[in-house]
């Protein structure tokens, strides 16, 4: 595969990232022991769209009270549900996103319990939160950080006696990166086609809903917009009979990202109407991937981390057709704003 080392991949978000199992079992363990009013899973652009899916598995799964909340916002809104007996968990890759940092510390001085995922050691976020869980380097981050957050949610859920899967659902995690590596290799062909496609293709639309939400969000703002310079639009399946079908044409590229959870038919309901309007319809479904030695029970939470990693084949292709590093930026981090 392009630009992709299958041994490393393996090693970061299989053997090193499920080693991080029992730490984050016994985190879990001692907060649910101590007791919580609620979690709030807090971050910033490509951080905030990451923890969306897992409000989504809490709500739909748990009775536990969950907020999802941008860091920025969260500090000036003076969330009501907020105290000294939340959970908070955070994530940043680089361990110094200004927002999330400031939110860590501003829930720590209040008291709340913090746990940060990061991709290194020895960083402002690292060094805030009352318990922090690393990567050890940022290749495959948001892939590392999917398995760590799936653990650390089930995890709860299981404490708060709303799982009876968790010993199969710990199971089949420690081999998903196994059937991630095996759905990124059968999707090649697809994203290198697509890239060669769109490569100057000025403007993409992106449908999920559920699960996907926050991916869908993300890929479009975090890869398109931010590291290709392609303007998109992220629109939610549940919502898109609200203005966005007006602007579908006989040449849009509409983007629906599918999922196996319970809003799969919103998702259907929309693929129904842009199959008939526009002849740039691009389809990735989670039950187009075998994923073998998954179980159909634990399909619709694992889909997150499926459709994250073949969309990121896409990304490689679209930097080598559009001749854009995925690194480079104009403003991000390159100035003060």
């Amino acid at each position: 595969m392009l630009k992709f080392d299958s041994d490393l991949f393996l090693q970061a978000v299989g053997t090193e990232a499920i080693a991080e199992r029992e730490k984050i079992e016994g985190i879990v363990d001692h907060i649910s022991a101590k007791g919580f009013s609620n979690l709030f899973l807090i971050g910033a652009g490509g951080t905030i769209a990451m923890m969306y899916p897992y409000e989504y598995i809490l709500k739909s799964n748990s009775t536990l009270e969950v907020h999802a909340e941008i860091a920025a916002e969260f500090m000036v809104v003076n969330h009501k549900h907020f105290s000294k007996d939340s959970v908070c968990i955070f994530a940043s890759v680089s361990g110094t996103t200004k927002e999330t940092v400031a939110a860590a510390q501003f829930c720590k001085e209040r008291g709340a319990m913090t746990i940060g995922l990061v991709a290194n050691p020895n960083t402002p976020l690292a060094e805030i939160v009352d318990h922090c869980i690393t990567t050890g380097h940022e290749k495959h981050s948001f892939d590392t950080f999917f398995i760590h957050l799936y653990m650390l949610v089930f995890r709860f859920m299981h404490n708060n006696n709303e799982f009876p899967l968790y010993n199969k659902f710990a199971k089949e995690v420690a081999i998903l990166p196994q059937a991630l590596l095996s759905a990124m290799e059968s999707f090649e062909q697809r994203a290198e086609a697509f890239a060669i496609k769109h490569k100057n293709t000025d403007y993409h639309m992106l449908v999920g809903a559920g699960s996907l939400w926050g991916n869908t969000y993300s890929y479009a703002m975090c890869i398109l917009e931010e590291m290709q310079w392609i303007r998109s639009k992220s629109i939610h399946a549940a919502e898109f009979f609200h203005g966005t079908l007006e602007l579908v044409e006989e040449n849009t590229s509409v983007i629906l990202l599918k999922g196996e959870d319970e809003t799969r038919p919103l998702v259907d309901r929309v693929e129904r109407f842009a199959e008939k309007m526009t002849k740039e319809l691009f389809i990735i479904d989670t039950k187009d991937f075998a994923l073998e030695g998954i179980s159909e029970e634990m399909r619709a939470y694992f889909g997150i981390s499926v459709n994250w990693a073949v969309l990121n084949r896409i990304s490689v292709y679209l930097e080598r057709e559009r001749n854009h590093p995925l690194e480079t930026r104009r403003y991000y981090r390159k100035m003060e704003y």
